[in-house]
This record gives C-alpha cells, sequence and structure tokens, in this order.
C-alpha cells in the first residue's frame, strides 16, 4: 500500500487488493444522494475553488458538500469526515498537426463534470480533460477512478450518484429558481426572410389588432403579434400562436425584453420557452442592434453620425475602449440571470471598509463558528462573497491564449472569470418569492432586504448596518389649529422625488413629444430621444417642502381635518444612500421609469435640513389617540390606498403592500413600511390580503386595530414593527403598554423618554469609537433608541447605480465606484476603468460623509 502526496501533486496508487479493506472502516460515513440531497461539486463551500481551480474541488462523501484546497481540513476538525470525492479539471495545450496549426475540432471526451465555465470547451488552442479520485483524509491515500472492479459496490454507486447529481441551484420548488432554459432546436437552421421588414424601438402595435401590449416579434417574417401566455400573465388575442400554425415559422421574441443580456424567446413548435444561441444575429435581420438598443434605417450602427443618447449606451460606456481592471476590488461577478440588481448592490456594500472589517476581517473566526452546513450560514456567505470580491483571487488577467482567440473572434469586450454568487443568491434569497426567482427585481428593495439580514445577523462588536441608519424627524401640523406634533422614524435611504416641473428643457420635451408621436401614428422610427434635465437642487428642494397628510386626525379638534408633514434629518448618517425615485405606476399598474437627467453632485452638503425640535412659540398637539373603532365586519375597514401607492412604488409586491396597510391599522406608509420590513421573510408575504371573519383570530384582530388582548400584553405584531426599528423588546413591550397599545404613540412615547434605563436588554454590540472619532454615536451601553452615528452633513460620492430599461421588471443594472481616485464600471464580469461616468442617469448614489 502506497500513501499519495496529495498536496504535492504526487500519484500514488494502491494495490487494487487493498482497496476494499481499506474502504471498510470508512463505509458507515459513505452515503448515496438520494432526492432532495444538494450536491455541491462545483463550488466550495467557503470559497469559489471549484474543479477548474488549481487545487480542484473536494467533495465530502458524507455532507455533500464542497471545498478548496485550504478549507478541507477545517471541514475534517469539525465533522470527522475523511472520503472525499476529489474533482478536477485540467487544461491541457493542443498538440499542433502536420501542417502546423491545430488539430481538427473534436468533441472531448473526457469531459464529464456538469460545469460552468466561460471558456470554450472545444478551443482550437485548448483541450480540457476531466479527473476524479476518491481522497482518504488526513492520510491523503488516493485512488484513481473509475475504478468499478476494485471499489465496493456502494462506494461505486455513491460516486456514479455524485457525479451525475443535478445542480443544487435548479427548480425544487414553486417560490425557487427557474428550470434552465434549453436551447432551440430550430435557433441555428432558422431561416429570415429577406422582406425588408425593419423593427422601430418603440410604437409597436399587434398587426391583426389594436392591442400594444404583450407584442412578439416572428424572428422569421418580422410580424409583430399579440401573445396569451406565460412571463407576465398579460392577455392577448393569440394572432401570434394563430400565425404560426398558418405559416410555420417557429420562433418569436417578446418585444420589451430584449437586453444585451438576451431576450425571452418562445418556440410554438416545442411549446415552451427556449434559448436561442443566435438571437443577435437573428435580430439585426431585423434592424434591432441588442447592444445599442437602436435601430437605424439600414440596421447598421450608426455611431458617428448619431450623438449617443441611448439610455443603454451611455450607462455601459459603449463605444468607447475601457481598460480592464484586475486585481483585490476589481472582481466581476457573474450574472444568474436577471441577477444584476444583486452584483451592483454587493459591489457598493464591500466598497465599504465597515462591511470589509466586519465579514472580510473576521473572516476566520465566522468560517471557524460557521454551522456544520455553511451554505445555510448568512454570514458565511458574507465573509465568503466578500472574500471573493476583494482578495484578488479570482480576478486576474486572461492567459495570452484566450487573449489573441478573442481578438481573433472580434469580441475583445474583456471580462474574467469571476466569481459566480449562486450559493449566495440561493441563500439570501430564500422564502422570498420574488428575489428567489430569475425575475429582475428593483435594486432598491434588494439593499433593504439585505440591510434586514444584516441586522437580523451582527457579528462581533461592529454592526455595519450601522453606517447606513439615520433618524427621520417628521412634523406634523394641523392646518386649522396650528398645533403640531414631532416624530422620529429610522431609515437608511433619503428618497428624492423628481421634479418634473423644474425641467430646464422644456421647450425641447414639448417637440419631442410631439414628434414622437406623429412618427408612432406614421410607424416611423422615434426622433433622437431627448431626455428631461432636472437640476438637483429642484429634487432637494421637493424632498424638503410639505406634504399633504391623507385623513389626518387631529387630536386638537378631536376629528379629521386637514394636516401637512415635513421631513427633517434627526441624525447624519456616516454613509447616505440617496435614492432618485423613477419609478412610478402607469395606468395600467405596471411600474414605468422616467427617463430624466439630474446633475447629481460630486459634493453634497444637507445641514440645512437638520431638524431642530419643537420651535418656540410652537404648541404641540394633545397626546390624545384617535377613538378605537371595531366594526362588526372588519372587511369594512378602508385600506388607505395612498399609503398602498407609496410603498408599491418602493418596489414590493402590491398584495404585501396592502396587507402591511391593513395589519398596521391605516397608520401611514412609514409604519407600514416597518411591517414590511418585519415580514418580508415570510413565505405567504407577497400573497393576497385575506381578512378573517370578526370572531376567527382574536389576536389578528387586536393587531389590527389596537385592542388590548385579555392578558394585557400587547399584540405581537406592533411588537415586531417596534423591534424591526432597532428597539429591544422589553421596550417595545412597555411602550405599548403605556399607549394602550396604540403604535403611533408608543414610538413617540419612546423617543419622550430617553431616560429610561431599567429592563433593558445588554447591547450585544458597540460601536467602534476609535474608527469614527468624528461621529456622535448614540449606541453606548444603557443609552435606548437604535444606534446611529451622528456627524455633519457633507458628503462626497464614492458610488452609483444606475437601472437602464422601463420598469423595475426588466432591464439591467450597472454599478460605478471611485477607487484609487479613478471610476470603475462594474457591468457584471466586465471590471474596467470609466471613461465617462454617467453620474446624471444613476437611480440609487453612495456619499460617504466629509470628516469635519
Amino acid at each position: 500500500m502506497q500513501r499519495a502526496a496529495l498536496f504535492s501533486g504526487g500519484d500514488a496508487q494502491m494495490a487494487s487488493g487493498d482497496l476494499g479493506e481499506l474502504l471498510v472502516p470508512y463505509m458507515p460515513t459513505i452515503r448515496v444522494p438520494k432526492s432532495g440531497d444538494r450536491v455541491y461539486k462545483t463550488e466550495c463551500a467557503f470559497s469559489y475553488d471549484s474543479p477548474d481551480s488549481e487545487g480542484g474541488l473536494y467533495v465530502c462523501m458524507n455532507t455533500f458538500l464542497g471545498f478548496g484546497r485550504e478549507h478541507l481540513e477545517r471541514h475534517y476538525r469539525k465533522t470527522g469526515q475523511c472520503v472525499y470525492l476529489h474533482l478536477k479539471r485540467r487544461v491541457i495545450e493542443k498538440v499542433p498537426g502536420a501542417s502546423g496549426g491545430a488539430l481538427p475540432k473534436r468533441r472531448n471526451a473526457k469531459l464529464f463534470l456538469d460545469l460552468e465555465t466561460n471558456s470554450d470547451l472545444n478551443s482550437d488552442d485548448l483541450e480540457y480533460e476531466d479527473e476524479a479520485k476518491l481522497i482518504i483524509f488526513p492520510d491523503h491515500y488516493e485512488i484513481s477512478l473509475p475504478n468499478i472492479e476494485e471499489l465496493p459496490a456502494l462506494v461505486t454507486i455513491a460516486c456514479d450518484a455524485l457525479l451525475n447529481a443535478k445542480s443544487p441551484y435548479r427548480k425544487q420548488e414553486p417560490d425557487s429558481w427557474e428550470e434552465e432554459l434549453q436551447a432551440s432546436k430550430h435557433a441555428k437552421t432558422l431561416v429570415q426572410l429577406d422582406n425588408g421588414v425593419r423593427i422601430p424601438p418603440s410604437g409597436w402595435k399587434c398587426s391583426k389588432c389594436d392591442l400594444r401590449e404583450n407584442l412578439w416579434l416572428n424572428l422569421t417574417d418580422g410580424s409583430v403579434l399579440c401573445g396569451r401566455w406565460f412571463f407576465d400573465g398579460s392577455g392577448g388575442n393569440g394572432h401570434a400562436l394563430e400565425h404560426y400554425k398558418e405559416t410555420g415559422y417557429p420562433l418569436a421574441v417578446k418585444l420589451g425584453t430584449i437586453t444585451p443580456d438576451g431576450a425571452d424567446v418562445y418556440s410554438f413548435d416545442e411549446e415552451e420557452p427556449v434559448l436561442d444561441p443566435h438571437i443577435a444575429k437573428h435580430l439585426a435581420h431585423f434592424g434591432i442592434d441588442m447592444l445599442q438598443m437602436q435601430v437605424t434605417e439600414n440596421g447598421l450602427r450608426d455611431n458617428d453620425i448619431k450623438p449617443r443618447v441611448s439610455e443603454w449606451e451611455v450607462i455601459q460606456e459603449a463605444g468607447v475602449k475601457l481598460k480592464p481592471m484586475y486585481g483585490p476590488g476589481y472582481t466581476g461577478m457573474k450574472n444568474l440571470g436577471n441577477s444584476c440588481y444583486l452584483n451592483a448592490v454587493m459591489q457598493a456594500i464591500f466598497s465599504i471598509p465597515e462591511f470589509q472589517r466586519a465579514y472580510v476581517g473576521n473572516l476566520p473566526r465566522i468560517f471557524d463558528y460557521s454551522p456544520l452546513d455553511p451554505t445555510q450560514d448568512f454570514n458565511t456567505q458574507m465573509a465568503k462573497l466578500g472574500h471573493g470580491l476583494l482578495s484578488g483571487q479570482y480576478s486576474k488577467p486572461p492567459m495570452k491564449s484566450e487573449l489573441i482567440e478573442q481578438v481573433m473572434k472580434e469580441e475583445h469586450k474583456p471580462q474574467q472569470n469571476g466569481i459566480s454568487p449562486q450559493m449566495f443568491k440561493a441563500f439570501i434569497s430564500k422564502g422570498h418569492p420574488e428575489f428567489s426567482s430569475n425575475r429582475q427585481q428593483d435594486a432598491q428593495e434588494f439593499f433593504l432586504h439585505l440591510i434586514n439580514l444584516v441586522e437580523r445577523n451582527t457579528v462581533g462588536s461592529e454592526n455595519p448596518s450601522d453606517v447606513f441608519r439615520f433618524l427621520v424627524e417628521e412634523r406634523t401640523q394641523c392646518c386649522q389649529s396650528r398645533k403640531v406634533r414631532y416624530a422620529q422614524r429610522v431609515d437608511y435611504i433619503m428618497q428624492l422625488p423628481v421634479a418634473m416641473e423644474a425641467a430646464t428643457n422644456k421647450d425641447e420635451l414639448i417637440a419631442y413629444e410631439l414628434k414622437r408621436r406623429e412618427a408612432e401614428a406614421a410607424r416611423r422610427p422615434p426622433p433622437e430621444l431627448v431626455r428631461a434635465k432636472i437640476p438637483f437642487s429642484a429634487c432637494l428642494q421637493a424632498f424638503s417642502e410639505p406634504n399633504n397628510v391623507e385623513d389626518f386626525w387631529s387630536s386638537a379638534l378631536q376629528a379629521k381635518s386637514a394636516g401637512v408633514k415635513t421631513s427633517r434629518f434627526a441624525s447624519f448618517p456616516e454613509y447616505l444612500v440617496v435614492q432618485i425615485k423613477k419609478f412610478t405606476f402607469g395606468l395600467d399598474w405596471i411600474p414605468k421609469k422616467l427617463d430624466v437627467s439630474v446633475d447629481m453632485p460630486d459634493f453634497l452638503d444637507i445641514s440645512h435640513l437638520r431638524a431642530r425640535g419643537l420651535q418656540p412659540g410652537e404648541e404641540e398637539l394633545p397626546d390624545i389617540a384617535p377613538p378605537i373603532i371595531i366594526p362588526e365586519d372588519p372587511k369594512a375597514l378602508d385600506i388607505d390606498e395612498s399609503s398602498v401607492m407609496q410603498l408599491a412604488e418602493m418596489g414590493f409586491p402590491l398584495e404585501a403592500c396592502r396587507k402591511a396597510v391593513y395589519y398596521t391599522g391605516n397608520l401611514g406608509a412609514e409604519v407600514a413600511f416597518n411591517w414590511i420590513i418585519a415580514h418580508m421573510e415570510e413565505p405567504d408575504f407577497a400573497e393576497p390580503l385575506v381578512i378573517p371573519a370578526f370572531g376567527e383570530v382574536a389576536s389578528s384582530g387586536a393587531a389590527v386595530f389596537g385592542a388590548v388582548g385579555l392578558d394585557n400584553q400587547p399584540p405581537e405584531e406592533m411588537v415586531a414593527i417596534i423591534i424591526s426599528m432597532g428597539f429591544q423588546r422589553n421596550l417595545a413591550i412597555q411602550a405599548l403598554k403605556a399607549t394602550n397599545n396604540n403604535l403611533e404613540r408608543a414610538l413617540e412615547w419612546i423617543f419622550s423618554h430617553p431616560e429610561l434605563e431599567e429592563e433593558r436588554e445588554p447591547a450585544l454590540d458597540t460601536a467602534d469609537l476609535d474608527n469614527n472619532a468624528n461621529a456622535n454615536i448614540l449606541a453606548e451601553t444603557g443609552s435606548e433608541g437604535p444606534r446611529i452615528k451622528d456627524g455633519s452633513g457633507r458628503y462626497e460620492l464614492f458610488g452609483f447605480i444606475s437601472h437602464m430599461g422601463t420598469s423595475t421588471m426588466s432591464g439591467h443594472y450597472v454599478c460605478h465606484l471611485k477607487k484609487e481616485g479613478r471610476w470603475v464600471i462594474y457591468n457584471d464580469l466586465r471590471v474596467c476603468a470609466s471613461e465617462r461616468p454617467p453620474k446624471d442617469l444613476g437611480y440609487i448614489y453612495f456619499y460617504h460623509r466629509i470628516p469635519s
């Protein structure tokens, strides 16, 4: 029996007669994967090592978790598992043929691992070979596979089942990931008629009826017809299907879904959604350029003649030769299928030092104390992602042969191997009806979802989300009595309205709209785009102006009255996140986007928005709660639709917004927002609101109407809302009891009793005073209220996330970050030095405080 020098590259072989005897002690620990078991054979649980990596991947034959070479011993120490399947894909340069060139292409029969790769497995210059070995740890005995005759039957069956196991990220249940689409059998041989049809970028209408939604472009003859199936559920008259039955033209693409990353394609013959590997060529036949999303009369790019105004072009800096960036902090992320929103947000998050310290700085401790299944631990997955982005280990320049191949194919759009955040996305979206799908999402909504998870899983003494948290002071005034009420709430994002009325190019906009309508009526290409130019100062002014309060109940008048609300900053965060509220709802309830240009400043001073509290001469509204009205039929309770729409405009599902407003008793969008944050992980979060009969569930009635329970305990719904704002549970209960379970008054009570220290649970974390010398940290032991890092209101821009597309339901996200004094664009796997950062077209902006 020989010992293999596994980690030194040795290749010792076991005598065949000894294999069975060698494996006998380990047989009880070797399992055969069953239905429902997840086999992680493509990615390490602690890193982004894979069988493509230098050291390969080691898959535990008991837990089916994969580990890179540097993390294998950690799993062995923690579990005692000894038997691993070592998977490795080797890259070999092809031997030149007699003519001096590479040997002819042929499918490599030595590939048996189902791996994702950015490489061409049938390259002219490179050859790939997969190998699998059994490894017995810690002695590093090595058994080459296949070795069917010498191995025990159980081991052979287990190895075969593991090698053939499907991806753990495939669809398991209705709320999980989508099934992978297959390439259509018609894509390669599709015949396209040379009939001169050119498709305009807007103004589409079904050629057989008047429908302008749910339209499909037949890829054979260019017919635009309505559909009536899948994707968004919108209706139609089925003319696209009728056209297929008449002509036999099999493939159609849904208009409005075309992006540089692909499009939704349906095969009538195969009766399912499919992939079209040649979609760019098929669309170009009708004058559609997927990358630029612009149409010219001859179907060719005309960048030298027309100014580059397309949102897709400007934001992605198309047409400009960008220098690729490699190394620590310049790692790209693979798009998993509309996961660009996640990629953009996480790039911005891990550019912040506090998040780097909390996760990457604590990486050894997090990994050592991770649960037996690290794929299901938030902090482990955050640390893994942070290390993957910041280490530079997965951001290396391409090999010379790869670079030559890119140039020869005239597809020199440099991209790195980067990392694939599959495991991270699978965990962070688990149970969420939207994020667990492959549909496009709102980056702002995902940012809040992430912050909520960070709050729940704080590591060590530092909660990195503290840098975003700030207090908003809301001043509500009764217009009739002139009396006021001051209240505070927690927030993480400054939402700025788009002041369309302040556009500085109104005449141009009016002229453009007239030309656009004329072109649409005549079915001509639209005129050159004119984008509304909005001064940032106008957006800031709109934010600071008073807003009308719907259904305001004045405690001074003991009746409903007109009221106005003004918001100010009671504290300024360390990092200010600013969202430009570009998304609104159309008449069809579909989110739409305002295509505007806002001159966002590099340096921002909002010191004038500092809250001042009760002013001399102001008289407070009496601390009297509105009467509690419990209708005989709870269905009679009206839901404040204005609050519902405010929440829906933030990107939350409509039904979840209705539930939030209902279960918080119509107390306003702010209170309902906190309910959403506290309940968004629940499996029925986006299910329709079902109101029980009055006598069915007493606790629900108490939660909705604020009634006192029989045991005088506050409703758990209200307690959860207050806890979600950052307060301790005992303080939430005390405040609700003191205000007869009135949620709004309970919040006011908390802020008006800062001296209360008794019975407070010890704080789990304290602020890092050494690293925040310029901040006044209201988080010292014994102080009540949310942890904030107050300081000056002067900020500098260091990043922004931009959205391309017409709504949050479609499109693409890109992130720009300022690193080492220069702007860098992060467009999924492409990371390049930015030449023209489109700061005026961003959606979410990130500012850091300027030290005073």
